[in-house]
């Protein structure tokens, strides 16, 4: 099955040959390696580019575990390039394999990789092309390395738009379908329940775990799987190290140490797994150091982390919108709105979530997320945040029901499920 994913295969046409290393991160199986490897590369090929003039080198694959030795790996590809005169297409996937855990640990040790990744920056009949599935030594650190000269495509797993036609259910089946397993690209072709909740339970035991524990060094294999449990438990719930400690506490389990939760934390972010979303005073505007949200960036991953025994539909929609937002490449926070109420004649201040602060460039949209708008009452709940920020940016409510776009005399407009997840430019009414 060939799921089209237009939006990142041409944001790589438009970077072909601009003289950056073309860096492709997220997480495992979200189609990185589909994307180069097939997409791309039939793309190329359909453009006049030869086979011989693409080099694809995947080091996962054993059959090219010695050039995980970052000089060995430089040696083929100049082995490879036999014509200085004719361009060269180098595709290196899952990078972080040339990287040894000695060039991790120790900020003394030169990283061998950004050399040869350097060497080939100054070769100008060749264009170079690597994946990653490690945000720390794959994204920020070439970003700083080559001063500018690495170019970042993040990749989600599918969004909701790319799911849908590929599945080929009703809408509100495939929704049902989306929440529960998510949009790695493999669940399509999983036949039916069980394989695809054994392959999701499978897919977080050998692959994610295993890469964690294994680049990371961590021996309290359990501790970690505790940790993203409790995170998985409370998407959309504010949190920090410091809760969850209190958590690991009240429940029982082995305490964890909070610098301990910090790290873990932060492994899960830079492993794509999750995002910490930072929250943002609307009226003060600044941001407030803690505490944080998180989301997972594939819900199937989330439940089957959970052995798929809590889905509250409210929490995984706004999961799901949040993911949204960012595969269209928007910047998103937690939106806090301060309001002054009286209260039996006294005054008190009452902080008012916003689900989202969304950003691109002078475009902002303030975004609540309402699974089931019941009646007036909780209308008013919903928009009591939205009402009280003093700008005139879009004020929007994504509802969990299938409603035409309308807007009330508040100005607060009001955007159904399906309207918002399948038509790209929705928030442009």
């Amino acid at each position: 099955m060939e799921i089209k994913r237009d939006r990142y295969l041409n944001k790589l046409i438009a970077k072909k040959n601009n003289g950056l290393i073309k860096v492709i991160t997220g997480i495992r199986r979200s189609g990185k390696s589909y994307l180069l490897f097939e997409l791309y590369y039939k793309y190329l090929l359909s453009i006049g580019i030869t086979e011989n003039h693409i080099i694809r080198i995947p080091l996962d694959d054993i059959e090219f575990e010695k050039y995980c030795d970052a000089y060995k790996l430089y040696e083929y590809i100049k082995s490879r390039i036999s014509d200085l005169t004719q361009q060269y297409y180098v595709f290196i996937d899952e990078a972080q394999y040339a990287i040894t855990k000695e060039e991790m640990r120790n900020p003394d040790v030169p990283i061998r990789l950004y050399g040869v990744l350097n060497s080939l920056l100054r070769k100008n009949n060749v264009d170079v092309y690597i994946t990653g599935s490690n945000s720390k030594f794959l994204s920020t650190d070439i970003m700083t390395e080559f001063r500018g000269r690495g170019d970042e495509i993040r990749i989600s797993p599918l969004a909701f738009s790319e799911f849908y036609p590929a599945c080929g259910k009703e809408k509100a089946d495939a929704w049902q379908e989306y929440l529960y397993f998510g949009g790695l690209p493999q669940i399509l072709s999983e036949a039916d329940y069980e394989a695809k909740s054994n392959y999701l339970s499978r897919l977080h035991r050998e692959i994610y775990m295993r890469d964690l524990c294994d680049r990371y060094d961590i021996l309290d294999r359990r501790g970690m799987e505790s940790l993203m449990k409790v995170i998985s438990s409370a998407i959309g719930s504010l949190s920090n190290p410091q809760k969850i400690a209190d958590t690991f506490k009240s429940s029982g389990e082995k305490a964890i140490s909070m610098p301990t939760i910090s790290n873990y934390l932060k492994y899960l972010e830079e492993s794509f797994l999750v995002s910490k979303v930072e929250r943002y005073d609307i009226k003060g505007r600044k941001y407030i150091s803690t505490p944080f949200k998180y989301y997972y960036m594939d819900l199937g991953l989330r439940n089957a982390l959970l052995n798929f025994r809590q889905f509250e539909e409210p929490h995984l929609m706004e999961n799901a919108i949040y993911n949204e937002l960012i595969y269209r490449g928007f910047n998103v926070d937690v939106g806090v709105v301060e309001v002054r109420k009286d209260d039996n004649g006294k005054k008190i201040r009452k902080k008012l979530e916003v689900d989202f602060v969304v950003n691109h460039a002078s475009r902002r949209y303030y975004i609540q997320s309402a699974f089931a708008l019941r009646d007036q009452e909780k209308i008013e709940q919903e928009q009591a945040s939205l009402l009280n920020i003093p700008d005139s940016f879009k004020k929007i409510i994504i509802s969990g029901s299938n409603t035409p776009i309308w807007r009330n005399e508040a100005g607060i407009t009001f955007i159904g499920l399906f309207d918002f997840m399948l038509n790209e430019n929705s928030l442009e009414f």
